[in-house]
C-alpha cells in the first residue's frame, strides 16, 4: 500500500537561497513527488539532493533519525536541517509509523539497542534474535532489514546497499520485493545499486533531471556505466 501519496516543497517558506540545502540546483524551483508504487528510488549523482530530501521527509514525518552527537565544526550553517519546514506531504489513510536506515548512522542504532537489550533481552527478537553488534555489517543489516520489513509502516533508506555484498544486495531486492506486494511496507530508497533498481513494479525518481523526473531502469547511468563496464573493462586500462 501507497501509505504516502504526495509531497511539495513549497519555495516560498525557505528561509533563505543561498545555503545548504536551500541553494542546491534541484531545489531551485517548486517541486511536487506522487507516489504511485510501494518501491520508489532516488536516483542520481552524488550532491544532487537525494539523501537531503530523504532525511528532510523523515524529519517530517516524525521518523527519528539516530545520530552520534554532532561534533563542532569549521562553520556553523543553522540552515542545514531545515528543509522539513518547507515541505508538505499528503497521507493515504493517515499517517503511519516508520524508520530510517542510513549505514553511516546503524552502529550507533545497534549500540543503543545493545543497551537496551542488557536491560530486556526479549527486544532482541524483533531483530533477529540475537545483539546486532555480534554480528558483521553486513549480517547486521539483513538481520535488521528482515526483521523490520514485516512491520506495517514507511521506511526511508538511504544507500543501504554500502555494507552489503551483491549477494545480500539481491537478498534485500527479494525483501523489499516481497514485502511491498504484500501491502503493508512502502519503501523510499535513496541508492547507487543497479541491483537494487532492478525491483519489479518500483518507480525510479532522477534527480540529474531538473525537475525531478522518472527514468526507465535501461536508462539510468548506474545500469549503462554497470553494463558498459562489464563488456569492454578493458579499455578502461589501456594506456594512452
Amino acid at each position: 500500500m501507497v501509505h504516502l501519496k504526495k509531497i511539495h516543497l513549497d519555495l516560498n517558506r525557505y528561509p533563505t537561497r543561498d545555503q545548504y540545502p536551500f541553494n542546491l540546483k534541484i531545489f531551485q524551483k517548486a517541486t511536487t513527488l506522487e507516489f504511485s508504487s510501494t518501491v520508489t528510488f532516488f536516483v542520481g549523482e552524488n550532491g544532487t539532493g537525494k539523501s537531503t530530501l530523504l532525511r528532510a521527509l523523515c524529519r517530517k514525518c516524525d521518523i527519528h533519525i539516530w545520530e552520534e552527537e554532532r561534533r563542532p565544526s569549521l562553520t556553523r550553517n543553522v540552515h542545514r536541517d531545515k528543509l522539513h519546514h518547507a515541505l508538505d506531504i499528503n497521507w493515504t489513510n493517515g499517517k503511519v509509523p516508520g524508520s530510517f536506515f542510513s549505514s553511516d548512522i546503524f552502529r550507533s542504532f545497534a549500540q543503543v539497542l545493545d543497551e537496551f537489550a542488557a536491560a530486556d533481552p526479549g527486544m532482541l527478537r524483533y531483530f533477529g534474535g540475537k545483539s546486532l553488534m555480534s554480528q558483521s555489517h553486513g549480517q547486521s543489516t539483513m538481520s535488521f532489514f528482515r526483521s523490520r520489513f514485516g512491520l506495517e509502516g514507511i521506511y526511508l533508506l538511504d544507500e543501504p546497499e554500502t555494507a552489503l555484498s551483491p549477494r545480500s544486495q539481491i537478498e534485500l531486492l527479494q525483501v523489499l520485493s516481497k514485502a511491498g506486494e504484500a501491502g503493508h511496507a512502502q519503501f523510499i530508497i535513496a541508492t547507487h545499486s543497479p541491483i537494487l533498481l532492478a525491483c519489479p513494479g518500483a518507480t525510479l525518481l532522477s534527480f540529474d533531471s531538473k525537475p525531478v523526473q522518472p527514468v526507465d531502469y535501461e536508462d539510468t547511468d548506474y545500469y549503462q556505466i554497470y553494463r558498459d563496464f562489464m563488456i569492454n573493462r578493458g579499455k578502461y586500462f589501456q594506456r594512452g
